[in-house]
């Protein structure tokens, strides 16, 4: 009986935190909802307006 008034509240709390992320996903926008990228690829930062590149070294 113990054992179950200690494991009961930290399945409990588990259960909170999981439907709180799952309400979390469901509930966000799509144009706010993150494209898949296949693993092992890097991010492509956005291009900026004008089409210049910007880069981190001074000419």
């Amino acid at each position: 009986m113990a054992v179950l008034a200690v494991l009961l509240p930290v399945v409990m709390l588990g259960f909170v935190l999981a439907l709180g992320r799952y309400e979390d996903v469901m509930l966000r926008p799509p144009s706010a909802r993150r494209t898949p990228q296949p693993p092992g690829s890097a991010p492509v930062a956005p291009r900026s307006q004008s089409g210049d590149v910007q880069s981190g070294c001074e000419h």
